[in-house]
């Protein structure tokens, strides 16, 4: 499938509308998308990323009130989405029913994130405030930073949405926020200095 600029925006919409998966470029690398509220598509991103179905995807919003009815918020997750748009991934409670379970980890966690990309907010806002969103890449590969080097894993499959080179090589920052003591589960682009919280494995 083709790579389109973003005056063929509605394309790539009309893809996601219709359950398939697309490459977007967001703040930190490429990603692929799909509607966090179809399973099916869901699954088919899972499967084209060789991950395992269980592991979380995490839900990228344009505005919070987006993901009220998928996320719960707690003093810390109200506290550090001061940080946002931006690379930060805030894992909190789940609501109850939230997008079927398929964004929703065993333990009933939900990762959210409002992104620093215009073109990203463009898609998000057009595509009804939230998607499933995965770097792309393949499972234990580096996650791409281009539509080209997506093309080259993925080109045959989806429709990739060129936004130029990402400027970070790497993924959001992760942070637990399900207790008042934020934990990082994955280190990114904002520190925990930065977040004003206990650094990893301290």
């Amino acid at each position: 499938m083709p790579i389109v600029g973003p005056s063929r925006l509605d394309e790539v919409v009309a893809a996601l509308e219709a359950g398939e998966v697309v490459a977007i470029p967001t703040d930190t690398v490429y990603g692929l998308a799909a509607r966090a509220d179809l399973p099916a598509a869901v699954l088919a991103m899972i499967a084209l990323k060789s991950r395992e179905p269980r592991q979380p995807i995490a839900v990228l919003f344009d505005d919070i009130t987006d993901i009220e009815p998928y996320a719960r918020a707690t003093d810390a997750f109200d506290r550090l989405s001061q940080h946002w748009p931006g690379p930060l991934t805030l894992v909190t409670e789940a609501r109850p029913g939230a997008v079927e379970g398929l964004a929703v980890a065993d333990d009933g966690t939900i990762g959210v994130r409002q992104p620093d990309d215009a073109l990203t907010r463009r898609v998000l806002r057009a595509a009804g405030g939230v998607l499933a969103v995965s770097s792309a890449n393949r499972s234990g590969q580096p996650a791409a930073t281009s539509a080209d080097e997506v093309a080259a894993v993925f080109g045959e499959h989806l429709l990739i949405l060129d936004g130029g080179p990402r400027r970070t090589l790497a993924a959001s920052t992760v942070v637990d926020v399900t207790s008042e003591s934020p934990r990082i589960l994955r280190e990114g682009p904002l520190t925990a200095e930065r977040l004003g919280i206990e650094p990893p494995h301290a």
